[in-house]
């Protein structure tokens, strides 16, 4: 995306050898095809269906494409593609494919909601040990089809996790705006962590800066 520049580096050594990666839809911010190049290995890579072809003419060979409620098995994970409200075309000539987060069952369950809104059916979701939001976007003004940083405190009332890792917010800017600092950056987590302490505080929430991880005790 030539209008927006990264706010921050990024540690490739932590994305070396994965197993997959779950790409949430065709937007270019969640679906670059140089970002997924970086990966070493051979990585399974599940998409949106009607991406696979876009994905396998850059050269990956385990790609699997998912509409909503299809289930993939990881090793001893099984990753299972859920509804998302938001518009994730990726052109007007581009294949249509749908929007998707994903819960990942294994020793712990997780969801990653990639881009949405609240939904009909998100609470059905529940039984989450961890619950990653998307917060904020990339540019001044946030479109329809996404939690701003209430609305994801919201979205715990739905889900019940009990951990929630804020997403989505401080990674890009965009080229014709002044540089933001550290604390513009970060303030959308910062605004989500005191929204969920006051609409769902039995939720442990945890902001994680880039690159850190978090392990699920």
């Amino acid at each position: 995306m030539l209008h927006l520049r990264r706010s921050g580096r990024v540690d490739l050594e932590s994305v070396r050898n994965v197993d997959a990666a779950l790409v949430s839809h065709a937007h270019w911010d969640h679906l670059d095809l140089p970002s997924l190049e970086l990966l070493r290995g051979a990585p399974r890579v599940v998409v949106p269906r009607g991406m696979g072809r876009t994905v396998r003419r850059r050269g990956f060979a385990k790609v699997t494409e998912v509409d909503v409620g299809e289930v993939v098995e990881i090793g001893a994970v099984t990753v299972t593609a859920t509804f998302a409200e938001h518009d994730g075309r990726r052109g007007p000539h581009a294949p249509r494919s749908p929007s998707l987060g994903y819960v990942l069952a294994g020793t712990r369950r997780v969801y990653f909601a990639g881009d949405t809104d609240l939904f009909d059916g998100m609470g059905e979701l529940g039984d989450l040990d961890a619950a990653l939001l998307p917060v904020a976007g990339w540019g001044p003004r946030l479109p329809p089809g996404h939690l701003d940083p209430r609305r994801a405190a919201e979205a715990l009332g739905l889900l019940h996790p009990r951990v929630a890792i804020p997403i989505h917010w401080g990674t890009y800017s965009v080229l014709s705006l002044r540089r933001r600092d550290a604390a513009h950056d970060r303030a959308p987590a910062d605004e989500f962590e005191q929204a969920a302490h006051e609409l769902a505080p039995e939720v442990d929430v945890r902001v994680l800066a880039h690159g850190e991880s978090l392990v699920l005790e």
